[in-house]
C-alpha cells in the first residue's frame, strides 16, 4: 500500500461529523426535548385539574351530605320527648312548628324579616328552616341544657362565595323569652367557594294525595304563602349549589349549569366549577299529612 493510499486512510478515520450532521442532531434533539417538555406540562396540568375536581366533589358530597341530615329533621316536634324543655306551652308550639317547617318573613314577633327567601335574577337564595332540637346548626345549645331540646330555627345562605348558617331560638323569636348563650346570631361559614345556592319546595294538598304525601309540583319560597293560603303543605326539598374548586387552575370554555327553575348561570370567571343537587323528602312533614288524611 503507497504512503498516500495509508495517509487516506487515516484521515477518514480521524474524520467527525459534518455540519449537516452536526444541525440535524440538534435539530432532533430540540424536537424530542419540546415533546418531553409538552408532556411533563401537560402531565402537571392534568394533575392540577385532577385535584381540582377531586377536591370540588369532595367538597360537593360533604355539604350535601350534611344539608341532607339537617334537613331530614325539618318540622319535627314531639311534645312527649322527656328531653323536651317546658318552659312554655308545647301544645301551641307543636301548632306552631308543623305549620311552620318552612318559615317565611314576617312570623316572628322578633326578627321580622328572617324567612326563606327567592334570589333575584338568579341569585342565591335563603333557606330558615325550623324543628325540635338539642343544638342549632352551629352547634350551639343557646342558653339550654346539654340534654334539653327546644324550638330552634336555623338559615342557610350565601355571603362572600361562603355558604353560611346561623341559629335562634325559635322562643326568642316568637317573644316567649329572651336571647341567651350564643344567642348573638354570629353566622359560621360551613363551606367556602359556594357560588349559587338555589332553593324550591315540593308542596301537597292533604286531600288530592289520598295520604300518599308525595309533591304535586315545586314552587319557589316567594310562591310559598299563596300555596299555604291554598291548602298546600310544603313536604320536600331540592337542593342546588355550585362550587368553585380552591385552585387557580382555568378552563378554556367558561362552564354554565342550570339550576333548577333558574335560567342558565354562568360564573365570573374560567375556573373549575361542578354543580351539586339532591332532593329531600321532609319525613317529618310527610308523615304529618299521612296523619291528617
Amino acid at each position: 500500500m503507497s504512503l498516500r493510499s495509508q495517509q487516506n486512510q487515516i484521515k477518514k478515520r480521524e474524520s467527525g461529523f459534518t455540519l449537516v450532521e452536526i444541525m440535524i442532531s440538534m435539530a432532533m434533539g430540540l424536537v424530542i426535548a419540546g415533546a418531553v417538555i409538552q408532556i411533563m406540562v401537560s402531565n402537571t396540568v392534568t394533575e392540577k385539574l385532577n385535584r381540582a375536581m377531586s377536591s370540588t366533589q369532595e367538597s360537593g358530597r360533604f355539604i350535601i351530605n350534611r344539608l341532607r341530615s339537617e334537613m331530614l329533621m325539618v318540622g319535627l316536634y314531639d311534645q312527649m320527648n322527656p328531653n323536651l324543655n317546658l318552659d312554655v306551652d308545647v301544645v301551641n308550639e307543636n301548632n306552631f312548628v308543623r305549620n311552620n317547617p318552612v318559615v317565611l318573613p314576617n312570623e316572628f314577633a322578633v326578627r321580622t324579616t328572617l324567612g326563606s327567601l327567592q334570589g333575584a335574577a338568579g341569585s342565591p337564595d335563603t333557606l330558615v328552616v325550623s324543628m325540635q332540637g338539642n343544638m342549632d346548626c352551629r352547634g350551639y345549645v343557646l342558653g339550654y341544657e346539654n340534654d334539653e331540646e327546644f324550638y330552634l330555627v336555623n338559615e342557610y345562605f350565601v355571603n362572600d362565595n361562603k355558604l353560611k348558617c346561623r341559629g335562634f331560638d325559635g322562643r326568642y323569636l316568637r317573644g316567649q323569652k329572651a336571647a341567651e348563650g350564643h344567642n348573638s346570631h354570629n353566622s359560621i361559614t360551613i363551606l367556602d367557594d359556594v357560588v349559587n345556592f338555589q332553593v324550591t319546595y315540593g308542596v301537597t294538598d292533604m286531600a288530592s294525595t289520598f295520604g300518599s304525601a308525595i309533591p304535586t309540583r315545586f314552587i319557589t319560597a316567594d310562591n310559598i304563602q299563596a300555596a299555604m293560603d291554598n291548602g298546600k303543605t310544603v313536604i320536600a326539598l331540592r337542593i342546588a349549589l355550585v362550587v368553585k374548586a380552591d385552585s387557580d387552575i382555568t378552563v378554556e370554555t367558561k362552564p354554565s349549569f342550570k339550576l333548577l327553575n333558574e335560567a342558565n348561570y354562568s360564573p365570573n370567571d374560567n375556573g373549575v366549577y361542578k354543580s351539586f343537587e339532591t332532593t329531600i323528602t321532609l319525613r317529618n312533614m310527610k308523615n304529618f299529612v299521612r296523619s291528617n288524611t
